[in-house]
């Protein structure tokens, strides 16, 4: 299964709890900090949640 290169470009103070949240459970703790995750439907649901605070890459 392909993973995704999940990169926090935006801090998140200031953002919602439940932002915060999901951040928190993909990993991502500090700004510019990169996570390897699979590609599942569950993580592209969390990637999507927090899109404005991310930058995603395929990685084979």
């Amino acid at each position: 299964m392909p993973k995704l290169k999940i990169t926090l470009a935006r801090g998140l103070a200031g953002e919602k709890e439940v932002h915060r949240k999901v951040a928190h459970a993909l990993g991502l703790r500090k700004t510019n900090q990169t996570v390897l995750r699979e590609d599942s439907p569950q993580i592209q649901g969390m990637v999507y949640a927090v899109r404005h605070l991310l930058k995603v890459e395929k990685v084979a």
